[in-house]
């Protein structure tokens, strides 16, 4: 009877600590919202900036513009809270992955909270640069959609549909850039050696180029292989460093075997 309730207590203690973790990540989310919202005019018009305006493009006769639009009564609204959350749970990220590490940490080990520190230090800023370059390639990615819009025609781009493809751009781009500390992971916890990660490395060049093909929102080829080429060239770093790794390792290994080697045969000797 008395483990049960040490038990259910440990269950209760748990659910509080997870209340208290939400309600922190919680409030992080809404106070960087009400950031996001009213800064909500200078978002949306860096937005705003791989799409030309059309009243622009026929004051200066450029081809091939969008303008972005907002219909219905409640689109503006919508749209301004849609913007604040996002850039609440983007601007408030740090504290939320936080207070889910901190939710997390007390039941791993040593060594899984070491390896799991080194990963998020190692994809934060991966997924940083993989969004940045993300949004660098908007501007391409639309000029070569917009290109096929026929010269009798205007492009009008609803601007809910806009940030839902910007979005999938910039995570697509983030995530992808995440594949280096994956393999490196799975290398350091002993899954995968550097061997086996660069020893098929045609089929990883092949995947991943029908990752970007199929996974990429728009289809032109030139921003799937902006895409592919940084990735080929993080698995191969990824596989380079992880051969480095277990080198490493395996010298390590040595010398403590020929230490332990060496205490047995004194041992020995002794008796």
């Amino acid at each position: 009877m008395a483990s049960t309730q040490d038990a259910r207590m440990s269950l209760l203690d748990h659910l509080r600590e997870l209340r208290k973790r939400t309600f922190r990540a919680s409030i992080a989310i809404f106070i960087a919202s009400a950031v996001g919202w009213y800064f909500y005019n200078p978002i949306i018009t860096q937005l705003a900036l791989p799409v030309c305006d059309l009243k622009e493009a026929q004051a200066t006769g450029a081809t091939h513009c969008g303008s972005l639009y907002i219909n219905g009564v409640l689109g503006p609204l919508n749209l301004q809270i849609k913007v604040a959350l996002l850039a609440g749970v983007i601007l408030s990220a740090p504290v939320w992955l936080y207070q889910l590490w901190a939710f997390i940490a007390p039941g791993l080990h040593k060594k899984e909270k070491r390896n799991s520190i080194l990963f998020f230090v190692g994809a934060t800023p991966f997924f940083a640069l993989g969004a940045t370059l993300g949004y660098l390639v908007l501007p391409v990615a639309i000029k070569v959609l917009f290109g096929f819009t026929p010269n009798s025609l205007s492009n009008l781009v609803k601007f809910d549909d806009y940030l839902d493809f910007v979005m999938r751009i910039i995570l697509l781009f983030g995530l992808a850039f995440e594949l280096p500390i994956f393999l490196l992971t799975f290398n350091l916890i002993g899954f995968l050696r550097g061997e086996t990660i660069l020893r098929p490395w045609r089929i990883w060049v092949f995947s991943i180029v029908l990752f970007t093909a199929a996974f990429t929102p728009t289809a032109d080829p030139l921003t799937m292989m902006l895409l592919a080429l940084p990735l080929c060239a993080l698995y191969f770093l990824a596989g380079g460093i992880a051969v480095l790794m277990d080198r490493r390792r395996n010298r390590y290994s040595k010398k403590s075997d020929i230490g332990v080697t060496a205490i047995e045969s004194t041992t020995s000797i002794s008796e």
